[in-house]
């Protein structure tokens, strides 16, 4: 063989090494799916979640989320006159999942009527949200609710924020087995609200009727293209009965997703009662939700706190 086909074909077989070297190489160092890329990116340390909440959890690996659960067996709950098992649907449960640096936080909590407010507050107390508050079932003994919980940040501090609303309930509990049947205080009747200095704490005019007070805050939003205000739903409101000393109001907070922890933070500030938080609509532009709320107290006082959860609103940027 000539000294030039020879060196032509050493230098042939030494590209076609490279080139099958580069391939191995490159192989072993292949960018894993996301699904793999969260998995060995961020890990859970599931034993410090289980120390912060004080129960046991489960690792999902295929999603990879632990999850942590506490099923409702300190009060017996009837359903539909069925005695009903836990397994059925009366577990709290807290699930967690690397997220940005930290942990993502979702869950559902088991709470009656008398352990709502607590437990809502704690979990603000603890820097977690509430994002949905309602029930899962009719003709329910005690009455049950479900109360969303959400977070994010350090994995260990969310644990630890579960923990303190779970703790709230079992002092609810401890205290009295029976879950309440009441809000303290009682409401005369009939009413007999004067609206002057409502309107004037709450820079707004109202409507009187047979001695109650009702104020109406319209917003503006798009369903399916067709515009929608005020008298098609998309409005707060607050109505005042009792007496001026001893009242009651209670009604319908309207927010975009963005306003809606400011609101219930300065509600439950202001020691007002959250009794739902849910949607009305789909398909609404922009999206809004719905708080109801309950309160008792002098009327002037409760229009003066409905005034500062309005500013705690207005406030929000959109």
């Amino acid at each position: 063989m000539r000294p030039n086909s020879l060196f032509a074909a050493l230098l042939v077989t030494i590209v076609l090494a490279t080139i099958v070297l580069a391939t191995i190489v490159l192989a072993t160092i292949v960018v894993p799916d996301r699904q793999t890329a969260q998995a060995q990116g961020s890990k859970l340390d599931t034993a410090a979640i289980e120390q912060a909440t004080g129960l046991k959890g489960q690792l999902i690996v295929e999603e990879n989320v632990f999850k942590v659960s506490k099923p409702r067996t300190d009060v017996k709950i009837a359903v539909d006159q069925w005695a009903m098992p836990p397994f059925m649907g009366l577990g709290s449960w807290a699930a967690f999942t690397p997220a940005h640096g930290g942990a993502m936080l979702m869950g559902d909590t088991v709470v009656f009527e008398d352990e709502v407010n607590p437990a809502m507050t704690a979990a603000f107390d603890a820097g977690l949200e509430v994002t949905a508050l309602h029930n899962h079932f009719f003709f329910d003994e005690p009455r049950v609710f479900f109360m969303h919980l959400a977070g994010h940040g350090d994995a260990n501090a969310l644990a630890a924020g579960v923990k303190k609303v779970y703790d709230k309930i079992a002092e609810i509990r401890a205290a009295n087995p029976s879950p309440g049947k009441s809000f303290t205080g009682t409401i005369p009747s009939p009413s007999s609200i004067t609206a002057a200095p409502l309107e004037a704490a709450l820079g707004l005019k109202g409507q009187s009727n047979q001695g109650m007070f009702k104020i109406v805050i319209g917003r503006t939003a798009a369903m399916n293209g067709v515009p929608v205000a005020k008298e098609m739903g998309i409005n707060t409101w607050a109505s005042f009965g009792g007496s001026d000393e001893a009242a009651v109001v209670d009604g319908d907070f309207c927010m975009l997703e963005n306003e809606l922890q400011p609101v219930l933070r300065s509600m439950r500030t202001e020691g007002i009662n959250i009794v739902a938080i849910h949607q009305h609509m789909t398909h609404e532009q922009p999206r809004h939700l719905f708080l109801h709320y309950w309160g008792k107290g002098k009327a002037a006082d409760l229009a003066q706190s409905l005034k500062r959860v309005l500013d705690a609103q207005a406030a929000v940027k959109s």
